[in-house]
């Protein structure tokens, strides 16, 4: 575990947390590249990437206890030596991470938070997008994934028209204009609908049972790649 929360079950970062190389260096014991992975679930897909890419460091950012412990207990039988997790919130994380720190960041298959009432709780937000972008180095990469259609527009309206990150992604997606809650999802179908860019399946990502689950259920996977510019 990464030392930067407050500590006594609070998810906030510890005070005075300067997140940057030199505490990279630190805790990891070298400067390679860092990924950060926000909202790593059961840790299937970092610890996958941490044990195929060893020339990467990587952080596991989640909030969850369950997920944290079995995040460690994979990492442990693999033996890792360059992931690092933090139970903290991450956008708090962020606010206090040095400009150009991250070589890339991972949200994978977010909470979608289906409730209309609830869709200003989802992670990806124009001040995440910010912090990400302000910690991301120069070209770097904001790699998300989502299984549920009305959270794939949610990222296009968040990310798409900023002009600090360009939507590097080639295949055209046919998408509802509108956004439905949980409950309304079948009127989608019904409603207007425009193209958009969206990548392909990052080929980095292991096929973890949750995304299993959501293809077995017809579910299609979008795929976004966001570069800084």
């Amino acid at each position: 575990m990464l030392p930067v929360g407050a500590g006594r079950g609070s998810l906030n970062v510890r005070p005075g947390l300067r997140f940057d190389r030199s505490f990279v260096r630190m805790a990891w014991g070298d400067d390679r590249p860092l990924i950060v992975e926000v909202g790593t679930g059961q840790g299937e897909n970092v610890v996958a990437a941490a044990a195929d890419h060893p020339e990467f460091n990587f952080l596991a950012v989640e909030v969850y206890d369950p997920g944290i412990a079995h995040t460690l207990l994979l990492a442990g039988k693999k033996g890792l030596t360059n992931l690092r997790i933090a139970q903290v919130n991450a956008p708090e994380l962020f606010d206090v991470t040095a400009d150009s720190t991250i070589h890339e960041v991972w949200t994978f298959f977010p909470d979608p938070w289906p409730k209309m009432r609830h869709h200003k709780r989802r992670i990806v937000q124009p001040a995440l997008a910010d912090g990400v972008h302000r910690t991301l180095i120069d070209g770097g990469l904001w790699r998300i994934a989502t299984d549920i259609e009305d959270y794939a527009l949610h990222v296009h309206e968040v990310m798409d028209g900023r002009a600090d990150f360009r939507n590097i992604g080639d295949l055209t997606v046919s998408l509802p204009t509108e956004h439905v809650g949980k409950g309304t999802a079948d009127q989608a179908r019904e409603m207007p609908h425009a193209d958009f860019l969206e990548s392909e399946r990052f080929a980095g990502r292991i096929l973890t049972n949750f995304e299993r689950k959501g293809l077995d259920a017809g579910r299609r996977i979008h795929d976004f790649g966001y570069q800084t510019c």
